[in-house]
């Protein structure tokens, strides 16, 4: 990566150094390549949205495992499957910032990524029911391209606009994802019809028809997004594989130079623990204990999207005015009173008929929620975004954000597996409200980071 103005080389052995002079200022990149950047989140929002929390959510519990009326099995072998995936992320994500940035191949890295997800999604055509294990392994390799591929692209964002418009460029590609996220799965579900059994022979084209579009809208990404940087020379006697683990060893052992991005890390765990629930079980629990019709799911599917668009544009210029670190804590907050109405579902809805004097389904009261929740959906990962990108140096993008994606899988892990476990022990119901308690954690720790020490941190380090 380069910045505008002249860039020490790094070297070799890439100990930071905060003797450097400050860097110059960044300019913005030019609106097509932001606009080609921001479309991989538009591409990539079809993954997630059809497979993760829409529709193939709903499939693999209900057909391809089929152990209703609990679907508790179904639901445990849905986190155990996005677990293990999360954990070669976990694994893997690091060391492939490092080299990323050694080889400067963030584009090719990206687009590997990318192609991975489509083979694998593609391939759930052949996940009928009974095949839990092919079903789970095409889980597993898509979610990871995918996952991987989220770090590979939040390491651009650094170098396209200076540190005080980030919040406003990572926000317009957060909403432009969920937009993203509303046309395919409107094209999803309006093509294959219902989720239900006797309309398997339909419901096999979910992985090929997410595939193509994604692949399709990310065509723009790999058209306009440019690579910076220049490629370091292999020491002799070196391999890359060797590199890349020392350039990771170096930066976990130098990570304690970073005190605001560390604690940063640290909220952010529990952030993504509970919208890592949020995203892969909102769907399942309106189907399960909601109990809602068609009518309501395809409601939900729209308003959320809608407002998560709105709510990360909003929000994200929201950071640039009032600051990124106040922006995310108050989407926290506001995480914690959906939860709190999400849980409430059937409650507030009797309170509700009550105060107007007629019926309220429980449904319609969760839709009222879920739109709530949408409008921090996409801010509060945007806004987590923008505080890596201001507190990373530029020259070690790759790699702190490579730890940024093992922080969130991490999380992602750890909701996922709590959810899974105590909703087999206690409901679904009950078992949302560790929720609730993951994002009451995160702001906690937020009130530890100060941005603007943050910010001086990584100017002092720029270039080493």
């Amino acid at each position: 990566m380069r910045e505008v103005g002249l860039r020490r080389r790094r070297n070799v052995d890439c100990t930071m150094t905060s003797s450097l002079p400050e860097p110059a200022v960044r300019t913005r990149a030019s609106t097509r390549e932001i606009f080609g950047w921001a479309m991989f989140d538009f591409a990539n929002s079809s993954y997630t949205t059809v497979i993760i929390t829409v529709v193939f959510s709903v499939i693999f519990p209900k057909i391809i495992v089929g152990d209703a009326p609990t679907y508790r099995q179904g639901n445990l072998f849905w986190s155990v499957a996005l677990s293990v995936s999360y954990g070669l992320v976990v694994l893997t994500a690091p060391w492939l910032g490092a080299l990323m940035d050694f080889r400067a191949a963030k584009k090719r890295f990206l687009l590997a990524s990318c192609l991975v997800t489509v083979a694998a999604t593609a391939a759930l055509y052949w996940a009928t029911p009974g095949r839990v294990g092919l079903a789970m392994i095409l889980l597993i390799v898509s979610n990871y391209g995918f996952a991987v591929g989220e770090s590979f692209a939040a390491a651009f964002l650094p170098d396209l606009g200076p540190k005080e418009a980030l919040g406003r460029i990572s926000g317009y590609a957060w909403g432009l994802g969920y937009l993203g996220g509303l046309v395919s799965t409107a094209l999803v579900v309006f093509t294959v019809g219902p989720q239900e059994p006797d309309n398997l022979a339909q419901l096999r084209w979910v992985g090929p028809m997410t595939a193509v579009f994604f692949l399709l809208a990310a065509l723009p990404t790999f058209a306009f997004l440019k690579e910076r940087g220049t490629p370091q020379a292999l020491p002799a006697g070196e391999s890359l594989a060797r590199l890349g683990f020392a350039r990771l060893r170096t930066t976990i052992r130098e990570l304690h130079a970073f005190e605001d991005l560390v604690w940063f890390f640290g909220g952010l765990f529990f952030a993504t623990a509970g919208l890592s629930i949020v995203i892969s079980f909102a769907f399942i629990y309106g189907d399960q204990v909601v109990r809602w019709q068609p009518r309501s799911q395809l409601l939900m599917f729209v308003l959320t999207n809608l407002s998560a668009a709105g709510g990360a544009v909003l929000f994200g210029a929201l950071q640039d005015r009032w600051g990124n670190l106040k922006t995310y804590r108050l989407t926290l907050l506001i995480w914690g009173l959906a939860v709190v109405g999400i849980h409430q579902t059937k409650t507030l809805a009797a309170i509700i008929g009550k105060a107007v004097g007629g019926a309220w389904a429980a449904e319609d009261v969760y839709l009222l929620v879920g739109t709530l929740a949408g409008l921090c959906l996409g801010a509060t990962q945007s806004a987590g975004r923008t505080v890596v990108a201001v507190f990373a140096p530029a020259s070690r993008s790759g790699e702190l954000f490579g730890l940024w994606g093992v922080c969130g899988k991490l999380a992602s892990i750890v909701g996922l597996l709590s959810l899974g476990l105590l909703q087999s022990a206690l409901g679904l119901e009950r078992a949302i409200l560790v929720c609730g308690g993951f994002f009451f954690a995160a702001w906690l720790l937020s009130l530890k980071v100060d941005e603007r020490r943050g910010m001086a941190t990584a100017r002092r380090h720029e270039g080493a």
